[in-house]
């Protein structure tokens, strides 16, 4: 459909309120009427997520309304003999209480029952709370890391985890069929309550997500006992996390926790970190400043939903540094591995699931454990997905999951990535190596020294609207249909095309098929062990570019890194132009 058509369906419609008409109207930029209009928002790796506005390409109660209707008609067209309810969470951005209020409306109009959050939580919690609460589905309101002029809606199956491909097609059907917003049912709040559809979740169902997540614990013995004398620096990002991280680390003896003031209160229009993401390092300029005096043994900080989590150790050299997510996801795969051998709990058919743009490093310290290691897509649901299987099936035993983009989780309690797991485990890999007089900058060094220098970076190019769409897709399409045999003098070994499902083995001359969802995504795999992946964004105007190599040392990794990166972003450049 023509932008100009979805604009003029706004502008005529009876359900649009008429200040929503007049701020339409109002707009004479017609790139921005476009921008607003040229298409749907669409299921993508973190759900739907937009700019918060008026418009079919905007978050607003109308197009939330439109993706609950649909989600509303799938529910009760796929579950129909069951007694069907979906639990809502939302976290500290600009309209995530209004979206998740209103979301719960319709479906209570449904005849849904729903199960909303009293006040903000991380989205982990939210996932727990559709296992812990056997609900069918459920959301959660939040953009994650992004800037404050976003917000998201992201929907999850009966396991807990986000609804992945088939699912999301299969909702995207039902959302797309509601034409008009006059399809859309609501029901009173207080006739939601006294007819039972609406029932808000108390401290029962969070008690229970935290005593799941102190579960995690390892060395139960050195926590009790040690857990006081670690000195913490916290910061919520004026976020989700807040509340949860410190319950945890609380009520498991860690009482010398430090938390960012400025920070501390939820706030979304995120006024120290106007990017409240905890890959920026900027987001812990306040966190170092107290560092100065109090000298803490790790700085963390969590995002607004509290899914992903940044860590700041001191190096050899007494700077703090903000570690990468592959970096935090070897230490806790190793710290995890490790403690469990020396428990004698290490399981024979344990498993970690790693993304394919996250460490290789992953594979070699799973094969010094003789643990098998899977690759899944880009997108912690792949994780879940995994976790889920096993759990049918009994196939294997889930250790661990991460991905590159700050994502962890332990345990089987969820199945999205957790922050509050993680820092509890963080802050107990930190104390067990505080005990051995070790660092964990130190005991990152050991494993690099054990395994390899992997080093890894990610470069972002942002192009945003309908022409920004167009020349991503152009760009990938460029890339599979070019042929390289090296670069940088390094021969090229393996091309992995996930849209295709081919994997190319330019050594052997060979082709084997790849066994996953397909996704418009190319890895290239260098003989040095370098690799370089492309893809779209699912959640952002970005196309993204993932590099990674492996060094004979810091400095070596450092070097190699940057002359590829700069010979890859010369080539996606002028696939982009």
């Amino acid at each position: 459909m023509d932008y100009k058509v979805r604009y003029r369906e706004w502008l005529d419609s009876s359900i649009i309120e008429e200040e929503v008409k007049n701020e339409l109207k109002e707009i004479s930029d017609d790139k921005e009427i476009e921008d607003r209009f040229y298409k749907e928002l669409e299921f993508g790796t973190g759900g739907l997520r937009g700019i918060i506005g008026f418009g079919s390409n905007r978050m607003n109660i109308y197009t939330i309304g439109k993706a609950t209707q649909g989600f509303a008609e799938y529910i009760n067209n796929e579950y129909k003999d069951r007694n069907t309810s979906v639990a809502i969470a939302y976290d500290s951005r600009n309209m995530s209480k209004e979206f998740a209020k209103a979301t719960a409306l319709t479906l209570c109009g449904n005849g849904i029952k729903v199960f909303l959050f009293e006040s903000l939580e991380p989205t982990p919690v939210l996932s727990f709370a559709v296992r812990h609460l056997e609900c069918i589905g459920g959301i959660v309101i939040t953009a994650s890391h992004n800037p404050k002029q976003y917000n998201g809606y992201k929907v999850y199956g009966p396991d807990g985890g986000q609804v992945t491909d088939n699912d999301a097609a299969n909702i995207l059907k039902f959302v797309n069929e509601i034409e008009s917003f006059d399809r859309i049912k609501t029901m009173d709040e207080k006739e939601a309550l006294e007819k039972g559809y609406l029932n808000y979740i108390g401290e029962d169902v969070i008690k229970a997500y935290i005593d799941a997540v102190k579960e995690s614990t390892i060395r139960k013995e050195l926590v009790k006992e040690k857990a006081k004398d670690l000195k913490i620096i916290y910061t919520p990002i004026h976020g989700s996390g807040n509340i949860p991280v410190r319950r945890v680390l609380r009520e498991l003896g860690y009482e010398n926790v430090s938390v960012v003031k400025e920070q501390e209160l939820p706030d979304g229009n995120f006024p120290t970190a106007p990017y409240p993401n905890p890959e920026d390092p900027k987001v812990f300029k306040m966190a170092l400043e107290m560092a100065k005096t109090s000298e803490p043994d790790i700085i963390f900080g969590t995002d607004p939903d509290c899914d992903r989590i940044g860590v700041v150790v001191k190096n050899s050299l007494g700077e703090y540094k903000v570690l990468t997510g592959n970096q935090t996801g070897m230490l806790l795969t190793q710290y995890i591995l490790s403690s469990l051998k020396e428990r004698n709990e290490l399981p024979d058919n344990g498993v970690i699931v790693k993304t394919i743009v996250t460490t290789e490093s992953a594979k070699n310290i799973t094969k010094s454990f003789d643990i098998e290691l899977i690759n899944v897509l880009t997108g912690f649901k792949y994780i879940g997905e995994k976790m889920t299987e096993f759990e049918k099936d009994n196939s294997k035993k889930y250790l661990f999951g991460f991905e590159e983009s700050y994502g962890y989780l332990a345990g089987n309690h969820a199945r999205d990535k957790d922050a509050v797991v993680a820092a509890m485990l963080i802050a107990e890999m930190t104390l067990y190596y505080k005990e051995k007089g070790m660092s964990l900058y130190d005991a990152l060094i050991a494993l690099y020294e054990e395994y390899g220098y992997f080093l890894e970076t990610l470069v972002s190019f942002e192009l945003t609207g309908k022409e920004g769409q167009e020349k991503i897709a152009k760009c990938i399409e460029r890339l599979r249909e070019t042929d390289f045999e090296e670069l940088n003098g390094v021969k090229l070994s393996l091309k992995e095309d996930y849209k295709l499902s081919i994997q190319k083995d330019l050594v052997n001359k060979i082709q084997n098929t790849i066994d996953l969802p397909k996704s418009n995504v190319l890895k290239f795999i260098f003989e040095d062990e370098s690799w370089f992946v492309v893809r779209p964004s699912g959640t952002e105007p970005k196309m993204k570019l993932y590099v990674a190599v492996k060094g004979s040392s810091i400095k070596d990794s450092e070097n190699k890194i940057n002359e590829f990166k700069a010979s890859l972003t010369k080539l996606i450049e002028d696939n982009l132009n």
